[in-house]
């Protein structure tokens, strides 16, 4: 049977220090920028689970990780490294795995073969144990017929764990979980389906589409249909690499006028997209995400009518989202942009034969 495996790296930017300085395990360890007396806008990259069990997480605002966790010791990343052993990771399991798709820095997708749910946990535990005697970094797999719920099992396999779902037992492991399980899912969305009594997976199959709808709009549907264990269908990618790219900037200062976030927007579409033209690749969707002042995250993704390595178009596009998220803020409050955030996803080769955007890169942005 064809399985998915999807190894995901137990707080790694925090072990990968811990693997270079060992005096430092078992200590709350936060990877990010100390807070000073001076206002400070930098959050927490990343935390170790000493730190978690106080309340400290990820993207949190370091002066309330202080607060929570005043005996935390503080690391500044070092991404240099962490790509580094990301390479080795990935590296490692290239010699082991035919099939392996990085999904990130941290978490990757495999496609293998196994006979049984006990045979792929034998597989899982044997990669899990070999990996970190090799690289020195722990992890959490999951495995089930579907990549969409092998990622829900490696979150529920941490940390260092692993967790295997059957096909027959996809809604049991779904019912209990909260709809936040669901890749995607984020705060807003969770919030809005709350507001309807919707908090498990279970509630949310049984409250049907036009209650989602109603709640989240058109992507209800949709998350009723995975609710349901209704999948959509499994397609191994074609090639291994990377799946998407992304660029982040953070303001000094709020920013509260569309004319300065959209010539932001625009000069990081233009930079992400020559980045990846660069590295040989073309993009299928785009996406922009804005963080508001009051840390929540909207985001907003549009797939294009083909591919395409044409900055001009990915300039285009993400501007045309940034003004779609915008004007909706608009018409309930008014809040000013922490971050913002683009993104080209659905990667490929650019020597693969496809529909091409390329001779009308200077049109209209793409519906």
């Amino acid at each position: 049977m064809r399985w998915v495996l999807y190894v995901d790296m137990d707080a790694f930017y925090v072990n990968c220090e811990l693997r270079d300085r060992p005096e430092l395990r078992g200590l709350p360890l936060l990877i990010g920028h100390r807070p000073t007396d001076a206002p400070s806008r930098a959050v927490v990259l990343s935390a170790s689970y000493e730190a978690r069990r106080v309340g400290v997480r990820s993207a949190q605002p370091v002066r309330e990780a202080a607060r929570r966790c005043p005996e935390a010791r503080w690391l500044p990343p070092d991404f240099p490294k962490y790509e580094a052993r990301s390479g080795e990771v990935m590296a490692w399991l290239r010699e082991r795995f035919s099939a392996v798709h990085p999904q990130s820095i941290d978490e990757a997708m495999l496609f293998v073969e196994a006979g049984s749910p006990a045979a792929l946990v034998e597989i899982a535990k044997g990669a899990q144990a070999g990996l970190r005697d090799a690289v020195g970094l722990p992890s959490s797999w999951g495995g089930a017929p579907h990549h969409l719920i092998a990622k829900i099992a490696s979150d529920r396999a941490k940390p260092g764990g692993v967790r295997i779902v059957p096909a027959d037992e996809v809604a049991r492991f779904l019912a209990p979980q909260s709809v936040r399980a669901i890749p995607g899912v984020g705060p807003k969305t969770a919030a809005a389906l709350e507001q309807g009594g919707i908090r498990t997976i279970e509630e949310l199959a049984a409250a049907g589409h036009r209650t989602a709808r109603r709640l989240i709009g058109a992507w209800g549907g949709s998350l009723v249909e995975i609710a349901r264990g209704r999948l959509p269908p499994q397609e191994e990618p074609t090639e291994s690499g990377p799946r998407s790219r992304s660029s982040d900037r953070t303001f000094a200062t709020d920013v509260a006028d569309l004319g300065e976030l959209e010539g932001t927007v625009t000069e990081m579409a233009r930079e992400l997209g020559e980045a990846v033209a660069r590295e040989g690749y073309r993009f299928g969707a785009v996406g922009v995400a804005l963080r508001w002042e009051d840390f929540a995250r909207v985001q907003r993704g549009r797939a294009l009518p083909g591919s395409t390595a044409s900055p001009a178009v990915l300039a285009n596009a993400a501007s045309r989202l940034l003004r779609e998220v915008w004007e909706e803020e608009a018409r309930t409050s008014a809040r000013r942009v922490r971050t913002v955030t683009v993104r080209v996803e659905r990667l490929r080769r650019a020597r693969e034969k496809q529909v091409s955007l390329d001779t009308f890169a200077a049109g209209p942005s793409p519906d």
